[in-house]
């Protein structure tokens, strides 16, 4: 059994985490290093029993077999095994790495070899929607460009009936490690390994269609339901159909984004549509019924009797006037229901009279008392006349 406290040498608490211990470590290895402590006789055995405990605490199998008891230096088959750093005395040189891993946030040994196979990315591709198909949804096929499964490989990357092979540079770890010399002694890092990129192996019969890569390119259709409701900016999320990664890795996810094309007739405004009726002047001051052909008339599923709707127009209908249809606006994606259909008349003035129609207003303009214009007060409206002309427009 250890006579030392490991926790006591680190002065940390027994259920201290393994962050609290790295820390710990690091904060006293500053102050009682050799190389640092000058004055201190006995500093490299003070860091060498600092280093003791660190590697005890930072290792859950030792740190189990201490906290039971027992001796953790016989964790490895062997008295000191697990402290072969300082076999040699200090003079000779000591295994820096413990102290490296404490400064730097390294874990501990080497990383081991990446996978090939690793998730793709994300894709994302836009679709141009008629406004009807976006305000009533529509399944549309999309075409999609990404990396798919190499149907030669079906992802190994290699050729029919090769395998990869162990790496030779670095024996199947991935990394490779480099030892320099310093004034604290021999600091041992490690890299990528250069000649199989950190996979731990190599293919020596790279697959022809895809280089090695487990993918290639390639162009397919696919059929997407877009929601009804949906505006420019908004995007669909499709699970799995994006970029397949490398090493025939899962597939990323697709993202549509929505374009909505401008309507002729049709203003869109949250879940409002709105339309601009133009009115002779003559159905304005008399009244008449306007038939309106409705944004479902565009639309193959709709019934026909929602195609048209009939609005009618009171007598003495000014310009700007706007009356509302409940429920023919825009379904909402959210909550349900429909938002409304606005409908602004335009009253339109003549412009081409002949001299029998010319007689008849100037009859008309007598009859009313019409041949001067009227100037409008303003009513003590802080805009003056043009916010009165605004507020009769709104």
């Amino acid at each position: 059994m250890s006579t030392n406290d490991y926790y006591a040498i680190l002065g940390v608490e027994r259920d201290a985490s393994p962050e609290a211990i790295k820390k710990a470590y690091r904060r006293k290895a500053m102050k009682v290093h050799p190389d640092v402590a000058h004055d201190d006789a006995d500093a490299a055995d003070k860091f060498k029993e600092l280093s003791e405990a660190y590697e005890v605490l930072s290792d859950p199998n030792k740190r189990s077999i201490f906290d039971r008891g027992g001796d953790p230096r016989r964790a490895n088959g062997g008295a000191g095994a697990g402290f072969s750093g300082f076999g040699g005395g200090f003079a000779g040189g000591f295994d820096f790495t413990n102290l490296v891993d404490a400064m730097f946030g390294a874990q501990g040994g080497r990383g081991g070899p990446r996978s090939r196979v690793r998730r793709g990315q994300d894709a994302l591709v836009r679709a141009d929607l008629a406004l009807h198909e976006a305000v009533f949804g529509v399944t549309k096929p999309i075409k999609v460009d990404t990396a798919v499964v190499c149907p030669k490989c079906t992802g190994k990357g290699g050729e029919p009936g090769s395998e990869p092979v162990t790496c030779t540079t670095c024996e199947g770890h991935g990394e490779v490690m480099q030892i320099q010399r310093s004034f604290l002694g021999d600091i041992r890092t490690s890299q990528t390994c250069p000649n199989c990129r950190g996979y731990g192996t190599t293919i020596p019969r790279p697959c022809t269609e895809c280089s090695g890569e487990g993918r290639v390119r390639s162009k397919r259709t696919i059929s997407v339901r877009i929601p009804a409701g949906v505006s420019t900016g908004n995007r669909i999320h499709l699970e799995a159909q994006g970029e397949v990664g490398p090493g025939g890795g899962p597939a990323g996810d697709l993202y549509v984004e929505i374009a909505v094309r401008p309507h002729d007739t049709f203003r869109r405004e949250g879940d409002e549509l709105e339309m601009v009726v133009k009115l002779p002047m003559t159905a304005a001051a008399l009244g008449t019924t306007v038939e309106l052909a409705t944004l479902e008339a565009e639309w193959e599923k709709s019934d026909e009797a929602d195609r048209k709707v009939d609005v009618e127009v009171p007598a003495g209908t000014q310009s700007g006037t706007r009356q509302v249809i409940q429920g023919r606006g825009v379904p909402r994606l959210r909550g349900g229901g429909r938002g409304d259909l606005g409908v602004t008349f335009l009253v339109q003035t003549p412009t081409k009279l002949d001299d029998t129609q010319r007689d008849l207003l100037r009859q008309l303009a007598e009859q009313r008392d019409e041949k001067e214009p009227e100037t409008v007060s303003s009513d003590g409206r802080s805009g003056g006349f043009l916010g009165w002309l605004q507020d009769k427009l709104s």
